[in-house]
């Protein structure tokens, strides 16, 4: 083993395991997740230090206070069942919450004047968004009887005004579909106090370094995209002592 060995190298990789729901209830079976596509992690041991004066300018004796455990993560991979278990634990269900950004466009027939989108993965159509012309005007919707640069919509069926036949619009909506693998969560307005807890997992595999924190709570979670990049999801976390009132547990390999 070289000297190199002792060093930190990388972004390292983080595991986040479920210990409670957002009501304060303890899942029976942890189940860890990793976080994946790191980018960083940080995390910041913090004490009070309360020294005693006298009547002289430097303290007689020193104490160390309250304890602040504090870490952020950068991750770019976004895993449905992370966001569920440690951000919100709130439940978590199969199937597609989609929208579709319409980038190709349909011309509106003659008589009725209608056009139906065919929603992706055989889904359902569920709520419009936009309806754009070639230059990207929005049109106005309407509860029945379009004029010109108008629409109606029903239950998936878009009616347009006779004016317009011809002219190409571009449909934008919300719509739902089953799937095995795509993620999907109502979150709930519920009760301030309990909230979901986790044990972090850290490993630098460079230098072996190891950290647990043995509980632990999203303070705040972000995503930014950027136009001309990858977005990447930030997760800020504190940590506490569990129940047995352990903190955490430091490794390195000397």
């Amino acid at each position: 083993m070289s000297a190199n060995d002792t060093y930190s190298f990388g972004s390292g990789s983080l595991w986040m395991s479920q210990l409670t729901d957002y009501t304060g209830t303890a899942v029976a079976l942890p189940t860890p997740l990793m976080i994946g596509t790191m980018q960083d992690v940080s995390v910041d041991f913090s004490w009070d230090s309360k020294p005693l004066h006298g009547q002289n300018m430097a303290a007689v004796a020193q104490a160390r206070g309250k304890l602040k455990i504090s870490g952020k993560a950068k991750f770019a991979r976004l895993d449905g069942n992370l966001f569920q278990s440690v951000i919100t634990g709130q439940p978590i269900t199969s199937g597609i919450g989609g929208i579709v950004y319409d980038t190709v466009g349909t011309a509106i027939p003659a008589t009725p004047y209608q056009i139906t989108p065919t929603v992706p993965s055989s889904g359902t159509w569920s709520r419009a968004l936009s309806v754009r012309d070639s230059l990207g005007n929005a049109y106005t919707q309407v509860a029945s009887s379009p004029a010109t640069g108008q629409f109606s919509v029903s239950t998936g069926v878009y009616t347009f005004a006779a004016a317009d036949t011809g002219k190409t619009v571009y449909i934008d909506y919300v719509y739902t579909a089953t799937s095995t693998s795509a993620k999907k969560a109502l979150v709930v307005n519920a009760p301030m106090g309990a909230a979901p807890t986790f044990r972090a997992d850290f490993l630098n595999p460079r230098s072996g370094m190891t950290l647990t924190l043995y509980a632990a709570m999203v303070d705040k979670f972000t995503f930014a995209t950027k136009q001309d990049d990858w977005t990447i999801n930030e997760v800020d976390f504190s940590a506490f002592a569990d129940s047995s009132q352990n903190i955490f547990q430091f490794g390195t390999i000397a």
